[in-house]
């Protein structure tokens, strides 16, 4: 306390200030957690938690309602999504960093931040009505003829390509998160010490070998960081997947199935919940959603503060 009135006056107000914002995020987000149980508080007492987990029957007909399904769709659009965000934006990050002309170092930095200015309802449309036809005409059947006969493989590409599926989502999804990936990526591998690369060529070592062994190394937090945001981004996309997804509730393993995501789900199915229960369903997703965003990204962080302490010790 002694220590506080020692403080100027401009101190404490700024230190006021400060601690309000602080606890401002903190009340948002347990208010609307709050307010998420609050409106969920019937589907929970009815179905539970692990019977609305685990049940994948959607039918507000019968007010048979379970999570099942539209989790298994945020889960492997998210991931899939990620496994083709993550080694593009990489490599574009490699490029613009250590391969890349001057010249075009600028247009296609700037090129590849436009695309996350990109509003997502834009991208829905695109998927929709140009990659979507082109994904059923040309590279769902040459994946079917590929890869359609080989064992446990060819369950993946099952089915009559429609373009409207959970591959199509993925990419549309992948496309969305890239640049967040290989923007962070390119100012993390820009901020490794130019002092350090000139010894390693000095030692005689290759390009690839001072990228793998000195840039990526060096940067791999940073990269770490951008792959922690695209990931909240791929589990909250709602209009881009709404439109090339199918919003059908089934747990399928292939990927040219239409699915459905919890928040496509939330998107599409809010204004037609005319009963209570229904109502309450949603808002369980949506709790759901919240949840399970909150804790991936939370674990996402603490192995990503603890890798920061280690390279720092």
């Amino acid at each position: 306390m002694k220590k506080i009135r020692n403080l100027p006056f401009a101190d404490i107000v700024f230190g006021l200030i400060s601690f309000s914002a602080a606890f401002t995020v903190l009340t948002l987000i347990f208010s609307t957690i709050l307010v998420l149980y609050n409106e969920s508080s019937l589907a929970i007492h009815k179905f539970g938690l692990l019977n609305f987990i685990f049940t994948v029957d959607w039918d507000p007909v019968r007010e048979i309602f379970g999570a099942a399904a539209s989790l298994y769709g945020t889960l492997v659009t998210t991931i899939l999504a990620l496994s083709i965000a993550i080694p593009v934006s990489i490599g574009i990050a490699i490029f613009l960093t250590e391969i890349s002309p001057h010249l075009l170092k600028t247009p296609i930095g700037i090129a590849i931040e436009m695309l996350a200015a990109i509003p997502s309802i834009i991208y829905g449309m695109w998927g929709l009505f140009t990659l979507a036809p082109i994904m059923a005409e040309y590279i769902e059947p040459a994946l079917q003829s590929a890869f359609g006969d080989i064992p446990v493989i060819g369950k993946l590409f099952e089915g009559t390509p429609m373009g409207v599926d959970l591959l199509t989502a993925s990419i549309i999804l992948s496309i969305m998160i890239t640049p967040f990936i290989a923007s962070i990526s390119r100012d993390s591998f820009n901020l490794t010490p130019d002092l350090v690369k000139e010894s390693a060529y000095a030692l005689g070592a290759t390009k690839w070998e001072v990228i793998k062994d000195i840039v990526i190394p060096y940067s791999k937090l940073g990269v770490y960081g951008g792959i922690v945001l695209a990931l909240g981004r791929a589990l909250g996309e709602t209009m881009a997947v709404a439109f090339v997804l199918g919003n059908k509730h089934q747990i399928t393993p292939s990927l040219l199935d239409a699915a459905a995501t919890i928040t496509v789900t939330l998107a599409n199915e809010f204004t037609e919940a005319d009963s209570d229960i229904y109502l309450s369903s949603l808002f369980y997703l949506a709790l759901i959603l919240f949840l399970l965003s909150f804790t991936v990204l939370a674990i996402a962080k603490y192995f990503l503060l603890k890798a920061e302490k280690h390279y720092q010790r």
